[in-house]
């Protein structure tokens, strides 16, 4: 049968009549058996024979009169296939093929082609490709393979293209080895999409072979969306479809609904394989679920897939990263049959948590089973020997890489260059580095983080040159190396220079890029710089989103922190451990504690909750909102002795006002050892100082030097103001001249010290003193420099002040400013100018503005300015008690009895009451509290019998009451003379009575003194030969042999 060909063609190429005696055609076939017999022996032949032995016979065969034919030849080519002929052997046998005129047999040209792809000659490939009579769909497929398998995506889509203007339907083979083309290069997706088109075209749209490796595709290059699409397309999906999809959406972030789409496929009836497997724990690795891991462990044992070594290097891999290494190391010790990737993933994850000493055991057991190291292997050893410090083993593990040839290899390199770095000096980690193959990016980006740890940036900067002088290309970790190092030394110029080559090197659309810049913007100051990144180029990275409300949270706009924190929930992405850290921290700043609330909820929800900078941030929010109970119930979940949790309850008690419980807290960590730090002790120093409890402070102070913080400037900066605020402006004043090193701060804390005390003049020369120092002022200072001209009635001298913070120093005056300005005019009579300058103010004046004017006008009586400003201060604020108060008063001192009256009548109207006076002075560690005409103190008798005999003696020497100037006669014969016992006359009569002599007066008010108590308490320190000290709602006054420090102008 397969002589019939044959015969044929030699009969008509040697042109013998059809007709045939019988004989005649047994001698023909005989002479073709002869040649067949020929062929079947060259066949037989060994590879290990002459090369020109099939040429020889060709020859040897047209000598006998014998003419190869197509089925000879076919049966040559087959015959170098099989027995491996050499490609010149194969070339010479095309020669013949050719010299015999069979260049246009289809099916010899399909052999010789298949010869050359398997040679791996792909120009004689192509060249028979290209001269072949007649190309099947299979011959093309088999090109386009050939062509993916090599990577030369550009030969595979000039070869599509050929096949369609060449009319040549592609089939399931084609699209297989087109997207295969794609897979393997960098496609522009527009490509990718009109492939799509013309698959879905030839009616493969529901095909598997073809829309497996697309759904594979789509989802490597983060389209996961369109990767869905074509899989929900599918009507038949078969195990690679799922496992495909499944992958994918693992690795795109989705990592919630690969599991969701694997629980799908378990529901459904499809037996999971080992690769869908393998591709759910991954997801679980990565959301860090150890409860779902479980679950998919506990289904692998059900299925029958706890022998299966792929799927348990996936479980190994998992509990490692999840920190259960019990777990990890008993399915290592259950496996039956381990692989190098067992032994790899069990040795990266012991070296990945600190565990170097059983990571070297294991890769020793590696060895005993026979197993042979790879780079992988060797380079988790090294990192474990850095991690641990281990620069010895380091050094022998180093050397074991060069014997077994591995010394080159990049991972290998990138470790051992780490190594060097963390255990070793500088000098030896460039050493190595220039001993390596400087192309390999990894080893540039280690050398720009080993500067970057010693703060290096000239260096660092030099490695980043002299990689662009190289031509060097850049990855993901090269520039964060650098920005890094950026944002630890405070370099934003240098920043906006790498962030100029990012965007040349299109790198701002890395998400990983993208969060470092974020944080370097938003870390020295360029909220709106990192903002705008955000919104262009983050997407959906979480990173980069909490780290925006990080930086928001760190320059304290806590509303802006907050808000972004709701954006990226209402855009779908859930926050991180770090993002809720942070809001809850700007909950804490703005003290919004049902928010606050509800995120503590969602992290219960997320696992978060048990994170311990999350416990220490509600804490914080706890305390700082005044929830006691709750604070403390934070705490105690808190890791016992964690100093942040400690500081946090002081602080934030701290700044709720909770004075008392702050002191409690910092008294219990003493006695608990619970190390301080210069947090600690500043909050408790300014809780003391908020309850000007001077026995406290100096406590706390005694702390402080014991334990050596007293040579901080920031501790000793807040003693300057804890004994400022007590009163004691000579310790005050002894803290700072004892200071070593005296910051901004510090210049501010005894200018603002000696200004509250009415030392305007000692407050101007510490400024001028200041600016002597090259200290530069800021804001505050300022305040204290205008308050103090206030206090001693340096109008021109304020004003000059004034001006020359825009022109001489550079600062916009705030409300404040303009507020001492408005003071310092009005206590010097200036009323009119006050009024004036008001109107000329750049900025709206706000309530204190007008509320200082209004004052002013009740001390000098000026009803027609004070109903002026009392308009403009009802307007702001009108439920404030305050204003209705001053206008009452104003009224009363010039005697409108009718009007004074109706705003009292609006008072009540209103509801709006009065804050009453409250004194407060510390007897024998206790706090006594003092209210007008008080007699609720058990010592009242005694107190207001001294009192008399106080104003008695006070009279005696020129005291004149001034008690009844708000009321008319006939409410003065009407009203109770105990009524008009002041908080503060009280509070010092039970202090003369209770203290010994050589101890001063301290009295604290929540009001204004008014002018009776003020010269009452002049006389009263003359007749008792005593120190009396009382700080009121504006400042202190130092009452000493009759006279004040505020010299009657406050």
């Amino acid at each position: 049968m397969f002589l019939r060909p044959v015969s044929s063609s030699f009969i008509f190429l040697h042109g013998v009549p059809l007709k045939l005696k019988t004989r005649h055609v047994l001698r023909t076939f005989c002479e073709i058996r002869r040649a067949t017999s020929c062929a079947a022996l060259s066949l037989s032949l060994s590879s290990e024979e002459d090369e020109s032995f099939q040429e020889k016979r060709i020859d040897s065969m047209e000598n006998c009169g014998i003419r190869p034919n197509h089925q000879t030849l076919t049966w040559l080519l087959e015959g170098c296939l099989k027995t491996n002929g050499s490609l010149e052997e194969g070339r010479k046998l095309h020669s013949q093929i050719l010299k015999l005129g069979f260049d246009n047999d289809a099916c010899l040209s399909e052999k010789l082609l298949a010869f050359y792809l398997f040679k791996g000659d792909l120009d004689g490939a192509l060249k028979v490709f290209d001269e072949m009579p007649e190309r099947t769909i299979f011959t093309w497929n088999k090109m386009i393979k050939e062509l993916a398998f090599r990577n030369l995506s550009g030969k595979v889509f000039g070869f599509f293209g050929r096949m369609v203007d060449e009319n040549v339907t592609p089939n399931e083979g084609t699209f297989t080895g087109v997207l295969e083309a794609c897979r393997g290069a960098s496609v522009d997706f527009d490509v990718v999409e009109q492939i799509h088109a013309r698959i879905i075209y030839q009616g493969l749209g529901g095909s598997t072979t073809v829309c497996n490796p697309l759904i594979d595709l789509y989802s490597r290059n983060g389209f996961v969306d369109l990767a869905r699409r074509v899989f929900d397309g599918l009507r038949l999906k078969d195990h690679s479809s799922w496992v495909a999809m499944i992958s994918g959406l693992s690795k795109n972030e989705c990592e919630a609904e690969a599991i969701r789409l694997f629980c799908d496929m378990y529901g459904l009836g499809i037996m999971p394989t080992p690769y869908a497997f393998s591709s759910v724990l991954s997801a679980c690795k990565k959301i860090e679920s150890l409860e779902i891991g479980e679950q998919l462990h506990g289904l692998v044992l059900k299925l029958g897939f706890s022998s299966d070594t792929y799927v348990c290097n996936a479980l190994v891999s998992l509990y490692f990263h999840l920190g259960n290494l019990i777990s990890a190391e008993h399915i290592f010790s259950d496996m039956s049959q381990r692989d190098a990737v067992t032994y790899n993933t069990l040795i990266n994850g012991l070296s990945q948590c600190g565990y170097g000493e059983k990571a070297m055991e294991l890769f020793k057991r590696m060895q005993l089973d026979g197993l042979e190291p790879d780079s992988n292997t060797l380079a988790s050893l090294v990192v474990a020997s850095s991690a641990d410090g281990y620069l010895f083993t380091g050094q022998q593990l180093h050397a074991y890489t060069t014997k077994l040839g591995f010394a080159s290899n990049n991972k290998i390199e990138g470790a051992l260059l780490n190594l060097y770095a963390k255990c070793s000096d500088i000098e030896t980690t460039l050493d190595y580095f220039l001993e390596t193959e400087v192309e390999n990016v990894v080893l540039w980006n280690v050398m720009l983080v080993a500067y970057g740890l010693l703060d290096d940036l000239r260096n660092s900067f030099r490695i980043f040159r002299q990689m662009q002088i190289e031509e060097i290309v850049p990855n993901q970790y090269t520039y964060p190396s650098i920005l890094k190092t950026c944002i630890r030394l405070g370099d934003l110029e240098l920043g906006e220079q790498i962030h100029c080559q990012i965007i040349k090197t299109s790198f701002q659309l890395n998400a990983y890029v993208c969060s470092v810049l974020i944080d370097m913007y938003a870390k020295l100051g360029k909220l709106d710089t990192a903002w705008d990144i955000l919104v262009r180029f983050a997407g959906k990275d979480v990173v980069s989103w909490t780290t925006m409300i990080a930086g928001y949270t760190q320059y304290n706009f806590d509303d802006k922190a907050l808000a972004t924190f709701r954006q990226m929930l209402d855009r779908g992405i859930q926050s991180d451990e770090v993002g809720l850290t942070n809001a809850v921290s700007a909950c804490a700043g703005l003290q919004a504690l049902k928010e606050g609330q509800q995120i503590h909820a969602q992290a219960c929800v997320s696992g978060f909750s048990s994170d311990l900078p999350f416990q220490n941030a509600l804490v914080t929010l706890y305390s700082r909102c005044g929830k006691i109970e709750e604070a403390y119930l934070a705490f105690e979940q808190t890791e016992a002795g964690d100093n942040i949790a400690w500081n946090a309850l002081v602080s934030g008690f701290q700044q709720s006002g909770n004075n008392e419980e702050a002191l409690r807290v910092f008294a219990r960590m003493n006695r608990e050892e619970i190390d301080s730090n210069n947090f600690t002790f500043g909050s408790a120093v300014k809780a003391a100082s908020e309850t000007a409890n001077m026995k406290q402070g100096k406590q706390v102070h005694a702390v402080i030097t014991k334990t050596g913080y007293d040579s901080e400037t920031e501790v000793c900066n807040a003693l300057i103001s804890m004994y400022a605020k007590c009163g004691s402006i000579s310790d005050a004043k002894k803290q700072f001249l004892e200071l070593s090193t005296k910051n901004e701060v510090s210049w501010n804390a005894i200018i603002n010290a000696y200004s509250k005390h009415g030392f305007g003049s000692e407050a101007l020369d510490s400024f001028d003193q200041m600016i002597q120092s090259n200290v530069k002022p800021n804001h505050v200072t300022l305040v204290g420099v205008l308050s103090a001209c206030s206090h001693i009635g340096l109008v021109d001298k304020g004003i000059e002040y004034f001006e020359s913070m825009d022109t001489r120093y550079g600062l916009a005056p705030k409300p404040e400013h303009y507020v001492c300005v408005v003071d310092m005019l009005t206590r010097a009579g200036l009323l009119s100018r006050a009024k004036d300058f008001i109107l000329e103010m750049p900025i709206e004046p706000d309530a204190l503005v007008w509320r200082t004017l209004l004052s002013a006008c009740v001390v000098h009586k000026n009803m027609e300015i004070g109903e002026f400003a009392a308009r403009h201060l009802l307007e702001l604020e009108p439920e404030d008690s305050a204003t209705y108060v001053l206008l009452s008063n104003l009224y009363a001192v010039c005697k409108e009895w009718d009007s004074r009256d109706l705003t009292r009548q609006k008072m009540k109207q209103k509801g709006v009451k009065k804050e009453p006076g409250q004194s407060w002075i510390e007897v024998k560690n206790s706090i006594h509290s003092f209210y007008v005409g008080d007699q609720n103190h058990p010592l009242t008798d005694e107190i207001h019998e001294y009192f008399q005999d106080l104003t008695k003696r006070a009279s005696d020497i020129g005291y004149v009451p001034d008690c009844f100037s708000l009321l008319n006669e006939l409410q003065q014969e009407q009203k109770d003379p105990m009524i008009f016992i002041h908080s503060e006359k009280l509070a010092i009569s039970f202090g003369l009575l209770s203290l010994p002599r050589t101890m001063p007066i301290n009295v604290m008010k929540n009001l204004r003194v008014c002018n009776d108590c003020h010269d009452w308490i002049k006389f009263v320190s003359k007749v008792s030969n005593r120190e009396i000290i009382v700080r009121d709602a504006y400042r202190f006054h130092h009452f000493e042999g009759g006279a004040c420090s505020c010299k009657d102008y406050w």
